[in-house]
């Protein structure tokens, strides 16, 4: 590990050779290590050596162990601290870890085992709070958290509510409508959570058949069934460590769900096929766009289940509700559209920024974004207007302008059929576009592939320009 990479220890202790084979012990471990011989020279020591954690023994000559501990609590940010007591000391090492927040205390002699589990311990959860404490500062002055952007009231409270249990094991429920965000605060859940250098794990339920969707869960066995031709983990053992998300888990069958529920409460998963249980540790977050008390009453969804999920729920307010927050996120969107189109879109004018308030947005942020990929195409350049979210913000026909609008219009008689229609209104947005396929692929809300793959089976000579 470079040496810039490896966490800090620093050993407080009176007695030289104690500290010095502590010293040697931790370097030994991967870690850096350096020295105090009591409580004045160690924060001395702490405004030049950055520490993830102290060791530091409670007896000492000069500043004790307990007063280095009250001058680092009132400065604020200091390191985890074990303490290193005798035997008579432990009331005394208790009331530390109580009162002065020290991570906790070990007896002498020392187990090397127990001291090096304590530290590890100690050294995540410092390297958690820095997260945190970045992404705190993050928030407060960009209205950031992870991937999720926002000021407004709504969102404010999202962000609070995340925060308090991200640190937690408990099992969270995201409900929202489509296009809230749901993922993304599943995200931002293991991101904040100890479990961040975890793998996060998210399976869509909606998307699986139901003849897939144990498999895809729970991994099998080769000739579990037809097709099985090799073992394959599932995404509780995939996840292990970590979290896993289960999206739109309303969708799910009923049979798994008693499956699934059973491994909520024994945290062991039984591969199809398999003879073994697997032992599983995984934070579940599970979301939904359906209300799931209504599907219970339905019964179209586990009552058992759904308590266990509802442990804690956060619920995504929909666009219209945060209206507010848009200018934050339009920005946020356009600043990675332009890196993936290499556009140089300046921003939303104010008279398109007052149309984008007016409208419902049913399809939430993802509605959003897609009509701003669609209108950074088309701009490629400087602000965002009206008119570059056409069809969707088509401007009010001016007096006069009729014959110019209706070169924009297609009318189709009755009769027609879908697939005419389709065909007709492809040719006439290409017309409109002067036959650039990016922008009509755009305006149409299909991709260039698609509008490709269209005009090759109408045979037009346009697939191949």
């Amino acid at each position: 590990m470079a040496e810039a990479n490896r966490p800090g220890v620093l050993v407080v202790d009176d007695e030289l050779n104690q500290r010095t084979a502590l010293a040697a012990m931790l370097e030994a471990w991967g870690y850096r290590a350096a020295t105090a011989a009591d409580g004045t020279e160690a924060l001395e020591k702490l405004r030049e050596f950055d520490a993830a954690a102290i060791i530091t023994d409670l007896m000492m000559p000069g500043m004790d162990g307990a007063e280095l501990l009250r001058r680092l609590k009132e400065q604020g940010g200091a390191p985890p601290a074990i303490v290193l007591t005798a035997f008579g000391n432990i009331e005394t090492a208790i009331r530390m870890v109580h009162d002065l927040g020290a991570f906790w205390f070990l007896e002498k002699p020392l187990q090397t085992g127990a001291l090096r589990l304590l530290l590890e311990r100690a050294v995540a959860q410092r390297k958690l709070a820095e997260y945190s404490e970045r992404l705190e500062r993050q928030l407060s002055s960009q209205g950031l958290l992870g991937e999720l952007v926002g000021g407004s009231a709504p969102m404010r409270e999202i962000f609070s509510l995340i925060r308090q249990v991200a640190p937690t094991s408990a099992t969270v429920l995201i409900t929202g409508e489509s296009g809230t965000g749901k993922e993304l605060a599943a995200r931002a859940l293991h991101q904040l959570s100890p479990r961040r250098d975890g793998p996060f794990v998210a399976i869509n339920c909606a998307a699986m058949p139901e003849t897939l969707i144990e498999s895809e869960l729970f991994g099998h066995e080769k000739g579990a069934f037809t097709g099985a031709l090799e073992r394959r983990r599932g995404c509780f053992e995939l996840a292990h460590g970590g979290t896993l998300l289960l999206d739109e888990i309303g969708e799910m069958p009923l049979a798994t769900q008693a499956k699934l529920l059973r491994v909520l409460e024994e945290r062991r998963v039984r591969r199809l096929g398999g003879a073994r249980e697997i032992e599983v540790d995984v934070r579940v977050v599970a979301a939904s766009n359906r209300r799931l008390d209504e599907e219970v009453r339905a019964g179209r969804f586990r009552e058992d289940l759904y308590f266990r999920l509802h442990v804690f729920e956060i619920r995504m307010p929909p666009l219209r509700e945060r209206l507010d927050d848009l200018p934050l996120l339009c920005e946020a969107m356009i600043r990675e559209l332009n890196q993936r189109h290499q556009c140089q879109v300046t921003g939303v004018a104010p008279e398109a920024l007052d149309w984008l308030r007016q409208q419902s947005w049913p399809g939430n942020v993802r509605q959003l974004r897609n009509a701003l990929e669609r209108a950074v195409i088309l701009a490629g350049a400087g602000p965002l207007g009206p008119q570059h979210f056409a069809p969707m913000a088509a401007p009010a026909p001016q007096p006069g302008a009729a014959q110019a609008a209706a070169a924009h219009e297609i009318r189709l008689p009755i009769g027609t059929t879908v697939d005419e229609a389709e065909r007709a209104l492809i040719e006439a947005t290409l017309r409109y576009t002067n036959n650039n396929r990016t922008r009509a692929a755009a305006i149409l809300g299909i991709s260039q592939k698609t509008l490709f793959n269209k005009l090759r089976e109408y045979g037009s000579a346009q697939a191949g320009e």
